[in-house]
């Protein structure tokens, strides 16, 4: 198994029992409600779901296994004229997207314009846009584009309250599956909070058996009346096809990217927990005399949590933000990146057998040092990686731990760091030289060395490597 990413009149069921009349919500009574249609609502919400086309430049090598491209092996083996230089392609993707704002501003995913040059927007008028990316956030899998539309208001989508959802509620899929064109499926919410999709930082998706498919990712997810429930993300698939286990972004955390866009931001900025967290085991419950496992284990803290700050310690357990229960350390996460920095919320937690709550004021991740971002150049294997200063604003940037110290691999642009390093990577060591900042890595490159000893930290296990010739 694996995971692939991908308001008029309601449809009016007759109201078949005392439980549907309670709940507010209609089902069946009769084989001719049962019959009725969902075209009002495709009607009113499918002209608001987009195509998105993205390309984006790849570089191919011409034969070999490519190393003569690296300008760190033509170093030591020479330049052997043409051999092994890249070859550049154009590699084309599909997807969908959400209009969310009448003046253009559509709702997408992030992989399906990730790196790319050039992007359109194709409306389900047939019209096509060239749209700017305003936010590509890789950790949640969203992005906003924006096209110009002047003297017109398009069809644009309600964005509904994700957490109003329950089990069972019908809802549609709207995208462009297989690029065959604007495609509607139907389904029920199948499942709510899924967390082990891992196709984002924030793992608490809606999980539907409304078909989805390669293409309908950014499409939307819609509920009965018109509103846009969630952003189709991906699918558990053996094949790369709908097998009925598909899973949207809910509207709530959509909202914290629509927002920081309409407000003229490039980059989200999200309130900070500062917390080493952990689900409540069976065993884990069993030993605190908790009556089933619920909430999230407070590991450790950073002294500039606002958990801290607020009175809560190693070893209590997160039981509710805001009267909403919370059943799992990435539901926390989730909870807390939906509310605003600035906020004040309740925050209802466990210690020694009794339920206590106090106030917490949400923050962003401070910046307690300069984080001194540079770009590495010279002939060394870190060539074309830029390295920075950790911080807690840059460890939540890279979703590494609060109280990670030293210098972090942010960003890899080109070969020869490609080819042995990754984002998130903490460089410990060069050539026996201890790294804790950025110029401290800098001295130890600045080295005519043949032979490179490199340690480096790699999501909590040190990994130790020789690189030369």
């Amino acid at each position: 198994m694996r995971f692939v990413p991908v308001i008029a009149s309601a449809l009016m069921l007759a109201l078949g029992s005392p439980l549907a009349e309670a709940a507010g919500k209609a089902v069946p009574a009769s084989a001719a409600a049962v019959q009725l249609s969902f075209a009002p609502v495709v009607k009113t919400t499918a002209p608001a779901v987009v195509n998105v086309y993205s390309q984006r430049k790849l570089m191919e090598d011409q034969g070999g296994n490519g190393f003569m491209q690296d300008p760190f092996f033509r170093r030591f083996f020479g330049d052997g004229g043409s051999f092994g230089r890249p070859r550049e392609r154009v590699a084309n993707s599909l997807g969908s997207g959400v209009i969310v704002d009448p003046r253009g501003l559509i709702v997408t995913n992030n992989h399906v314009i990730a790196n790319a040059t050039d992007v359109k927007v194709a409306l389900a008028d047939k019209r096509e846009f060239e749209a700017k990316v305003l936010i590509a956030d890789e950790r949640t899998d969203l992005a906003v584009l924006k096209i110009d539309v002047p003297d017109e208001e398009l069809p644009a989508l309600d964005l509904a309250d994700s957490d109003a959802l329950e089990v069972g509620d019908l809802v549609l899929a709207i995208g462009n599956p297989f690029g065959v064109g604007q495609t509607v499926t139907s389904g029920i919410i199948s499942a709510l909070a899924r967390t082990r999709v891992g196709v984002s930082d924030y793992q608490f998706f809606i999980q539907t058996d409304a078909a989805i498919n390669p293409g309908n990712s950014g499409g939307a997810l819609v509920n009965m009346r018109g509103e846009l429930v969630g952003i189709n993300t991906a699918i558990f698939s053996r094949s790369g096809g709908s097998i009925g286990i598909g899973f949207a972004i809910p509207t709530n955390m959509v909202k914290t990217v629509v927002a920081t866009a309409e407000n003229g931001g490039v980059a989200i900025r999200r309130p900070w927990l500062g917390a080493e967290l952990q689900d409540v085991s069976p065993d884990i419950a069993t030993s605190l005399g908790m009556a089933r496992p619920e909430g999230a284990l407070i590991v450790s803290l950073h002294p500039q949590s606002p958990l801290a700050r607020a009175g809560l310690k190693r070893g209590d357990i997160v039981l509710a933000l805001e009267g909403k229960p919370v059943e799992t350390a990435q539901e926390l996460g989730y909870r807390a990146a939906t509310t605003a920095i600035g906020a004040t919320i309740i925050v209802e937690y466990q210690r020694k057998g009794g339920r206590k709550e106090t106030q917490v004021t949400m923050i962003a991740a401070p910046e307690t040092v300069k984080r001194d971002e540079t770009l590495i150049a010279g002939a060394n294997p870190l060539t074309g990686a830029t390295a920075a200063n950790l911080s807690p604003a840059v460890a939540d940037e890279l979703g590494l731990p609060a109280d990670a110290v030293g210098v972090v691999v942010t960003k890899i642009d080109t070969a020869p760091a490609l080819r042995f390093f990754k984002r998130g990577d903490i460089v410990l060591e060069v050539n026996g030289a201890k790294i804790d900042s950025v110029d401290a890595l800098n001295a130890a490159l600045a080295d005519d060395s043949n032979l490179w000893r490199i340690a480096i930290d790699r999501g909590g296990r040190v990994v130790k490597m020789a690189i030369g010739g």
